[in-house]
């Protein structure tokens, strides 16, 4: 798949008529910041529409209800997530390079503080996991377009040749994203920002340990990664 074929395919949303488009933009900016750090079930029409200083008639113009709120916080939260960690790391040939750049985004994404509350999915999946409903199962869908990322990552490092070919992109994949959910836990709630260097290194010694001889040209040293200094 070209880069500009995955891209569409990861960006595509409903389009939504012009009018009244920034309004709500901006509305969903503040709900998506609200709920990384008050929760999805904490995001009423009423506590949005004191932050945002409207009126809840203005706001139910552009969401008629709670749940409608919600799935489109998601959406907006997913976008974000796109334009932060997928689309700064389709350039490039596809193989292990670009799949360590990929989820090194991750990390500086959280890092970055781009939610408050850390990772918007990780956050979510927690607060929904065992509440059936169409909130839980957008962002089950969206959790599994990132393992499918990443799974397509590694398939395609494994046709260059940079990853063993026994070795199996499910179980790797599984694995990245464990670590990814791990350092959010412990920075969220600790405060422990060695948390991601340690992963980084946890996920570079997965790497090395299913990477060719070429493979393994292209990671980074370990000694490139330092784990040191005060928590925050």
């Amino acid at each position: 798949m070209s880069s500009e074929a995955e891209a569409i395919e990861l960006t595509a949303i409903e389009p939504r008529p012009a009018k009244g488009e920034r309004t709500r933009q901006t509305i969903l900016e503040t709900a998506v910041d609200i709920a990384s750090v008050e929760g999805l079930e904490g995001l009423t029409i009423g506590r949005l529409a004191e932050a945002l200083s409207m009126s809840k008639s203005g706001l139910f113009a552009h969401f008629g209800s709670k749940l409608e709120l919600q799935l489109a916080t998601v959406d907006a939260a997913r976008s974000v997530f796109i334009g932060e960690v997928i689309m700064p790391t389709l350039a490039g040939e596809p193989g292990l390079a670009r799949l360590w750049n990929l989820c090194d985004a991750w990390f500086l994404y959280i890092q970055g503080g781009v939610f408050r509350g850390g990772c918007f999915f990780a956050a979510a999946s927690a607060e929904f996991d065992s509440r059936p409903g169409p909130v839980r199962d957008k962002i089950a869908a969206i959790m599994k377009e990132w393992l499918a990322k990443l799974v397509r990552g590694i398939m395609e490092s494994q046709a260059a040749g940079h990853i063993l070919r026994e070795s199996e992109p499910e179980q790797i994949a599984f694995v990245i994203n464990s670590l990814q959910m791990g350092a959010n836990w412990a920075f969220q709630l600790y405060g422990d920002r060695q948390a991601f260097d340690r992963a980084r290194l946890a996920m570079l010694g997965l790497f090395h340990e299913n990477a060719t001889p070429v493979g393994a040209q292209l990671l980074p040293s370990r000694g490139h990664i330092r784990v040191g200094g005060d928590a925050d």
